[in-house]
């Protein structure tokens, strides 16, 4: 069976807030075919850190107040105990995506990972979640970081705040001092700069390469047509990138 023109591990990072889940959301209400020919992904399955790290805020929640028990991963503040925990939640993301491979031998014949997370240079920033990414992920990797400053995330953060879903990937929201202490330093321009390639990020060996989408001016927010276009001419170059190695 020939394979499909798709990407096979398409890495979405950004600030909290950025567009990164509205991009998805596009993506997820767009026809499979238009989806494949503009865009290059296959039947998207989406491995994001978050509900990980949500499971641990509802454990820590359970066992705090139903057994009167030590919270095992955040303290009463609602931060991480141990650092290591954030580099733990990119292993998990290798784990989940080695399930799939193994249980499918035809899986990227057809569907294309969409790994998202965010990471500010207070908890070791991309840098460090590189490190912790498989080789699996990062042998077949493309990736798109949404670029917005830290006001623009702010602004959105709080925009999208619904009390009554904090557990909703479109929903969820961080109180600004989170925000500011966790995600106000980013350090994905370090990253970038580090690498002797304006395309590839340099990783273990390994030529990952990547583009940004710009979305200061919101247009994840807008939808529609300029989402659509921004997003073929981003994942367009990407692909381009991508292509001339093979």
């Amino acid at each position: 069976m020939a394979k499909l023109p798709i990407f096979e591990v398409l890495m979405l990072l950004g600030r909290p807030a950025a567009g990164k889940s509205e991009i998805l959301e596009y993506l997820r209400n767009t026809d499979p075919f238009i989806q494949m020919k503009k865009f290059h992904i296959g039947e998207m399955d989406v491995i994001d850190d978050f509900p990980m790290l949500w499971a641990w805020f509802e454990e820590d929640s359970i066992l705090s107040k139903k057994f009167a028990k030590p919270r095992l991963h955040t303290d009463d503040n609602g931060y991480f105990k141990y650092p290591y925990l954030w580099n733990l939640l990119i292993e998990r993301i290798g784990l989940e995506y080695q399930k799939r491979i193994r249980d499918d031998s035809q899986y990227h014949q057809h569907t294309t990972t969409i790994v998202e997370f965010s990471r500010g240079s207070q908890h070791g920033g991309y840098f460090q979640a590189f490190e912790h990414l498989s080789d699996q992920i990062l042998a077949r990797a493309g990736v798109v970081y949404v670029q917005v400053s830290y006001a623009e995330s702010l602004r959105k953060n709080r925009r999208r705040f619904n009390p009554q879903r904090p557990d909703s990937i479109l929903e969820h929201s961080l109180e600004d001092e989170k925000m500011e202490r966790l995600y106000q330093d980013d350090d994905w321009h370090e990253l970038i700069s580090a690498s002797d390639s304006p395309n590839y990020l340099n990783f273990r060996g390994m030529q990952v390469p990547y583009t940004v989408f710009e979305n200061e001016d919101d247009v994840t927010t807008q939808g529609g047509e300029a989402l659509a276009k921004r997003l073929e001419e981003t994942l367009g170059k990407l692909w381009d990138i991508q292509d001339h190695d093979k």
